[in-house]
């Protein structure tokens, strides 16, 4: 009986040799070729699926990709949104870190840059208006007198063309997007491509570059909201932050930097050490009381190009960990002063005051109006490149 069981094994691993099916790697001979098995797919899977439309009846497409280990990314060609970042927390149960909708719906009815590609201008630009090479740019005023992350229409609104990759250990999304000349009133035609790359690290990579055919100015972020809790609910203020800077830059009642890079030591914008997002956000500082809580660019300490670490936060209840890295000069630090209550989010979450918080790579706020700060004009012939990874781990 044990023999004519083992012959009908062998039998059957010869056949399954012989067969197509067994032609993939991974591949596993209890199930038929259509059901890859658990591990096949957590390794290699990406899936495009449809994501409702627009009013004019544009189709829009959700892209989903996991890495070896489970970690899990759906994104939108509709403003580059992340719509789900699922990431394991210490005893490995995945939860979704990241605010958003389930919908499209919700994205085009009130969403305050949830998981956006931003562009052409990331952050502020005060009087809503700029002066280059002579001449003056006016632009939306979308934020009080100011330029808010591109204007009325940025890069967060419109569809990019997108083109899913895999290759060994990363997957992922190009998007191209071609912004005319005087789009929100920013000169030039610029040609911009956004590259998300999501590895068997747990990294998710933004690979920035753009070029342009007239004098212009370009300052290009990821706009995705965090909570490390993983479920939905609850405040960060108990999340635990370090921010790799010295100095940040002050802001004046609107919010846009007075020019002033200020030390930050002896105040609430300290971070070069762990401390809780909530210990100090409700100090008597002027800044803080300016921007109802955090919401400032910090001067990362680098003294080169290249990568360099911004900031890292952990979750103590979870153990998640993300680290940020970046080849950018400043990090906007935002802890989502402005969620009110009245957004009403995935899996019907309500949005309260602070339950998630930002941390957008980027030149400073307004440099095209400051002289003094890092340069965003882009000009023919020359080429806009920027990284930044988000690193997730648990400890």
């Amino acid at each position: 009986m044990h023999t004519r069981g083992f012959s009908a094994t062998v039998l059957g691993v010869l056949a399954c040799l012989l067969s197509s099916a067994c032609s993939k790697p991974g591949s596993n001979d209890t199930a038929s070729s259509d059901t890859p098995s658990p591990t096949a797919e957590a390794s290699t899977t990406m899936t495009r699926s449809p994501f409702g439309s627009l009013p004019d009846g544009t189709a829009l497409e959700l892209y989903t990709f996991r890495n070896a280990s489970g970690m899990e990314v759906s994104v939108t060609n509709y403003g580059g949104i992340i719509t789900s970042l699922k990431v394991p927390d210490r005893n490995g149960a995945l939860g979704d870190v990241t605010l958003g909708y389930e919908s499209i719906d919700g994205y085009l009815k009130s969403s305050p840059y949830f998981g956006a590609l931003i562009g052409r201008y990331g952050n502020r630009i005060g009087n809503a208006q700029f002066t280059l090479d002579g001449t003056t740019y006016k632009l939306p005023a979308n934020d009080g007198p100011n330029t808010l992350h591109g204007g009325v229409k940025g890069f967060d609104k419109v569809v990019w063309n997108a083109e899913p990759f895999e290759r060994e250990g990363e997957r992922g999304v190009v998007f191209t997007y071609t912004s005319p000349d005087g789009e929100e009133g920013f000169p030039g035609t610029l040609q911009a491509r956004v590259t998300y790359t999501l590895t068997d690290n747990n990294e998710l990579a933004f690979d920035y570059h753009a070029t342009t055919d007239k004098p212009t100015v370009v300052n290009l972020t990821q706009h995705a909201y965090f909570n490390l809790a993983g479920d939905g609910s609850g405040d960060i203020l108990g999340h635990e932050l370090t921010i790799n800077a010295d100095r940040y830059t002050p802001v004046d009642k609107n919010l846009i930097p007075t020019g002033e890079l200020a030390s930050v030591a002896g105040t609430p914008f300290d971070f070069r050490t762990k401390n809780t997002i909530g210990a100090r956000i409700n100090d008597d500082h002027p800044q803080l009381k300016a921007g109802g809580g955090y919401d400032h660019n910090f001067v990362l300490n680098r003294s080169g190009d290249g990568l360099v670490l911004a900031a890292r936060v952990e979750e103590p209840k979870t153990g998640r960990v993300m680290e940020v890295h970046t080849t950018e000069p400043g990090l906007q630090f935002y802890s989502g002063n402005f969620l009110d209550g009245s957004i009403i989010g995935k899996q019907g979450h309500v949005y309260a005051h602070r339950t998630g918080f930002c941390l957008e790579t980027q030149h400073f706020p307004d440099s095209p109006n400051k002289p003094s700060f890092p340069s965003t004009t882009l000009r023919p012939g020359e080429e806009y490149t920027s990284r930044t990874v988000y690193t997730f781990s648990t400890m």
